[in-house]
């Protein structure tokens, strides 16, 4: 058993996640660093790095031992860990955002447990909102509770979503993309996947759909599952890959609007 319980554990990744929050802050007010294109042309820059050796640092003074899996220190073992607690660690979500000083940015940190997903912290400096859940303990926005929409019909559901790096890879997806502009009520794309799933579960959004990696969405993933949202993949997940930890096809929606937004996007896929 651990040596922490769900709501420490919940309360040092809130406090690491603000840390690492005013790290981005001051970085951004300072204008000093440099960035470059990792593979894929995916941005990256010294901020993300400094950030996320930060986390690592914190998270082994306090977790002594624990695994993690982290974008910029271990990306190439994504769903290779098997570990029976592993810290999910993106020290930037929404780089791009973060670089061109728009506010969609955040901080994500999640836990898992023998593969399944307990923890999560998603933090938005520029927004000054800390959005946190814990297994069976609630999901909270600043410390108020918080829950998914009441939306019951794709006409009045607001989509969130985003698309690859890759421009050959958004091709397969302008199906989906279409599919939902003609039977829903509209589209965003926020630039950070972490900060489009906490949406989902305090109502701000009524569905998303991507595929990303597991950094971006296993702390919201925990919190949209906690404030009551339904989350799941649109294609079976194989295997050998905890449910929490596979990135790729996901669906998470207010249960209103769930099954009426998978049939629509497998749907489209058929197209």
């Amino acid at each position: 058993m651990s040596d922490h319980t769900l709501a420490a554990r919940l309360d040092l990744a809130i406090s690491i996640a603000e840390e690492a929050g005013r790290m981005i802050t001051k970085a951004r007010e300072e204008q000093g660093f440099a960035h470059h294109l990792k593979k894929d042309n995916e941005l990256v820059t010294d901020v993300d790095i400094a950030v996320d050796e930060l986390i690592r640092q914190r998270l082994e003074e306090h977790f002594p031992g624990e695994a993690r899996l982290s974008e910029e220190l271990a990306p190439e073992s994504a769903l290779q860990v098997d570990a029976p607690r592993l810290w999910v660690v993106d020290p930037i979500d929404g780089t791009v955002n973060f670089a061109q000083g728009l506010r969609h940015v955040a901080v994500s940190i999640g836990w898992m447990e023998n593969g399944v997903a307990k923890v999560g912290v998603v933090h938005a400096p520029f927004l000054a909102e800390t959005f946190s859940a814990a297994e069976g303990l609630g999901a909270f926005c600043n410390g108020q509770p918080i829950k998914p929409s009441n939306a019951d019909s794709l006409a009045h559901t607001l989509v969130g979503t985003g698309f690859p790096y890759r421009k050959e890879a958004r091709k397969v997806l302008l199906k989906r993309l279409e599919a939902v502009l003609d039977h829903c009520q509209d589209i965003r794309r926020n630039g950070a996947a972490a900060l489009d799933i906490c949406d989902i579960a305090c109502g701000r959004l009524d569905a998303y759909y991507e595929t990303v990696s597991p950094w971006d969405f296993v702390g919201g993933w925990v919190i949209a599952r906690e404030a009551g949202a339904r989350v799941g993949h649109l294609y079976e997940v194989p295997q050998a890959i905890p449910v929490d930890l596979y990135p790729e096809h996901l669906l998470i929606a207010a249960p209103g609007v769930y099954a009426a937004m998978e049939e629509l996007l497998l749907a489209a896929d058929q197209k």
